[in-house]
């Protein structure tokens, strides 16, 4: 029997699994622990009688701890071997970002297997790509989910929930060593679909990487994804994930309509709509565009347009507050903001007026109007109604 009492096969598993973590092979712990590596393999298979002083140098060694080999649960989530093999060589900090992903559900594994209360799946079934146009797929694909799942074509306001609480995906938000990286993707058989996010990326952000990655979800989940900041996709998987994520969250639909309405009432569209759209669907204010050009509501280039003139997200963002959570920045919710700003631009109210009218001071009211007055309008595609 080995000091810890366990079975030897058991505990030989969870050796081999603490060595790969710590990234050395065989041949390299054996020559550390000054063993033969003949040895080392028959302790890892649970053929040769662990020692005292050899299980405390391979904690030692490993970055373990007793009490983790000790462990009753027997999950063990191991990522990082699926993320080492995909093309590109992931670099240190993706493959630190996916050990602790798998430490993550294995956490949320034992406190399950603790209360008894197993997180409960509810995924759509894998599709095939096929050939032809991969955004009409990826639109096709994130209709019939969000009908799936009784969303309609609504916003969505925490995709974070929606993914755990109703499709079953672990999903987890912490901060990670590399800034470029927004997300990971990751499926295991025996503990199902995981996701870890970018905590340092703001909310919007966070969202739309939440989306892509259940886009693998839905494509290529056997393939595990490390998702960064502006890297074009490559792979057809990849593009129909990168589609996926700005349908599931935009449907073409609602977009087209929303849009429509705001030029017909404004009789222009400008970046104070822009902003408004932004916020209802829970996007980055690029993301929204890029969508509406996409869908040629709005000229190529638009976006590009907007930051050579000086648009910034940061005054809307003080405005609106963070999601419809009320901040000590927030002065006046969206829909009363865009009537303020175009009461005033049409001449109907001045500043001291609309002091009054809303009771913030007129600092505040100057900021109000000033946001997403770059050069006014944004110019329709003619073919938008």
């Amino acid at each position: 029997m080995n000091p810890l009492g366990m079975d030897p096969v058991v505990l030989g598993e969870r050796l081999k699994l603490a060595r790969s973590r710590s990234s050395r092979t065989q041949e390299v712990a054996a020559r550390e622990l000054k063993l033969a590596r003949t040895t080392l393999i028959a302790i890892e298979q649970g053929e040769r009688r662990l020692q005292r002083e050899e299980l405390n140098a391979m904690v030692t060694l490993y970055g373990t701890s007793i009490n983790e080999l000790a462990r009753s649960s027997v999950v063990r989530v191991e990522l990082m071997p699926r993320f080492r093999a995909l093309s590109g060589a992931p670099n240190d900090a993706a493959l630190g970002a996916a050990r602790l992903l798998g430490d993550l559900a294995t956490a949320e594994c034992e406190l399950e297997q603790l209360l008894n209360q197993p997180l409960r799946r509810n995924y759509p079934a894998e599709r095939a790509l096929f050939p032809g146009d991969i955004r009409e797929q990826a639109e096709t694909a994130s209709l019939e989910l969000r009908h799936r799942l009784g969303l309609g074509l609504g916003p969505i306001s925490d995709i974070v929930s929606l993914l755990e609480l109703e499709m079953g995906v672990r999903i987890f938000v912490r901060p990670l060593a590399d800034s470029k990286i927004s997300g990971l993707f990751a499926f295991d058989e025996t503990v199902g679909a995981c996701i870890l996010l970018n905590a340092h990326h703001p909310r919007e952000r966070r969202a739309m990487t939440a989306s892509h990655e259940l886009g693998h979800l839905i494509s290529a989940r056997d393939r595990p994804d490390v998702l960064f900041l502006d890297s074009p996709a490559q792979a057809r998987e990849e593009k129909f994930a990168t589609a996926f994520g700005v349908a599931f969250l935009m449907p073409a639909t609602t977009t087209r309509s929303r849009f429509a309405e705001l030029v017909r009432e404004a009789g222009r569209f400008s970046p104070r709509h822009l902003i408004i759209l932004a916020h209802v669907n829970n996007v980055s204010y690029e993301a929204m565009c890029r969508r509406m050009e996409e869908l040629s509501l709005l000229p190529e280039g638009t976006w590009e347009s907007l930051k050579e003139r000086g648009f910034s997200g940061s005054l809307a963002s003080e405005v609106l507050g963070d999601g419809g959570r009320a901040t000590e920045k927030q002065i006046i919710p969206p829909r009363l903001w865009l009537l303020a700003s175009e009461a005033h631009e049409k001449g109907l109210l001045t500043e001291g007026q609309l002091s009054e009218l809303l009771h913030v001071d007129r600092v505040d009211v100057r900021r109000i109007l000033d946001l997403g007055t770059a050069d006014n309008d944004l110019q329709p595609q003619t073919s938008a109604s």
